[in-house]
């Protein structure tokens, strides 16, 4: 059984930092593609970040609005992956989802619909 369980998320000011986990457990954790995604109240599942798994090379990948403020990450002897979010802003607030999914190609690693697996997500609030 695949689990995923997010946690990291919570109540902070415009300009602080936070650090998202997701730990996952029923999958050869290595060779998975962990992405990180978020939905706001009536919005879109939206793309945040992405690494690659073993035959990706680790590679990482970024929404714009989030390049040079995120940083993905994964330990792959903890299974568990990161996400490390600082000068956070208001438009950064939503619920943060870890998905993961072996199989998935470099050009679908942006689309939620492509991911098998997700976690139940952590609530990130910025506010003044």
């Amino acid at each position: 059984q695949v689990q995923l369980v997010e946690s990291g998320g919570g109540l902070v000011q415009p300009g602080d930092s936070l650090r998202l986990s997701c730990v996952v457990s029923g999958v050869t954790f290595r060779r998975y593609t962990i992405a990180w995604f978020r939905q706001d109240a009536g919005q879109e599942r939206e793309f945040v970040a992405v690494v690659r798994g073993s035959s990706g090379g680790g590679a990482t990948y970024y929404a714009d609005s989030v390049k040079g403020r995120f940083t993905i990450s994964r330990d792959n002897a903890k299974n568990t992956a990161f996400l490390q979010m600082n000068s956070l802003k208001p438009e950064d607030t939503a619920v943060y989802y870890c998905a993961v999914d072996s199989g998935i190609i470099l050009s679908s690693v942006r689309v939620a619909s492509q991911y098998d697996y997700w976690g139940q997500g952590t609530r990130v609030t910025v506010v003044s």
